[in-house]
């Protein structure tokens, strides 16, 4: 079953065509990639499905929800969490704090249990967030200052505060950019492992083939703000249509 929906999308700025009928299905419990090269439409896409862009034609259901018209600050309450290419996080604070501000802060900039989380105090949800340090393998740490960790490991961080929310919907932009190598592929285990015990339906915008053809069960091929094809990772290696207009036998 089908979580993520987008039908016939289109989004331009001014002669600029960035999205062109892009159609895109997301089953739950899946990892979905998409890439492309830069100017194919992806960061575009992705701020359509977050609220920041809305289309100018289309639509886009989550959970046969629209998402058109839902406002940045509103996504996390419906199931959508988003892991940026630069970690956002609250350097000075602790990670333990990291985590458990999803769930506490306001847009007022007060911290109490916001109304739409199914905790019932700032104890359970301080349990949580260990749980999900704990996940992300950052828990022995969980007292120390953010800005202090490694770039991998504040990576860790953002993902365990997207976690803390349950999200049904996790996006990912980037998650192993900037990384060495080694701390690429801890990170490709940690979210292998994260999708196989949660269940949990990621989309990855990535340009690191390593990264995609490792992680994702679907990938979507994006290029000049088209949909060139969507299919499994197996089948996009040999896809002439996608060795031409982007990966090159050299990515393969």
């Amino acid at each position: 079953m089908s979580l993520l929906e987008v039908n016939d999308v289109n989004k331009a700025f001014g002669g600029l065509k960035a999205l062109n009928h892009i159609n895109l299905s997301v089953k739950e419990g899946s990892v979905h990639a998409i890439i492309g090269p830069n100017g194919a439409g992806k960061s575009t896409l992705l701020n359509c499905l977050i609220g920041r862009l809305i289309p100018d034609s289309g639509t886009v259901t989550f959970g046969g929800r629209s998402l058109i018209g839902v406002r940045p600050y509103e996504i996390n309450q419906i199931g959508v969490s988003r892991v940026f290419q630069t970690p956002e996080i609250f350097g000075e604070l602790s990670l333990i704090d990291n985590v458990m501000i999803p769930s506490l802060a306001h847009r007022d900039g007060t911290f109490k249990l916001n109304p739409w989380h199914r905790m019932d105090g700032e104890a359970e949800i301080r349990d949580h967030a260990m749980s999900n340090l704990a996940d992300v393998g950052l828990a022995e740490k969980s007292e120390i200052i953010a800005d202090s960790l490694s770039r991998g490991d504040k990576r860790r961080l953002e993902l365990a505060m997207c976690l803390s929310q349950d999200p049904k919907l996790l996006l990912l932009d980037e998650p192993t950019a900037g990384m060495a190598r080694h701390d690429t592929n801890r990170t490709i285990d940690l979210l292998k492992e994260i999708s196989e015990r949660r269940g949990q339906t990621m989309v990855v915008i990535e340009h690191d083939m390593h990264v995609v053809f490792s992680l994702a069960h679907y990938v979507t091929v994006m290029a000049q703000g088209g949909v060139i094809v969507e299919d499994r990772p197996e089948n996009i290696k040999g896809n002439p249509k996608v060795q031409e207009a982007y990966l090159g036998g050299a990515h393969l």
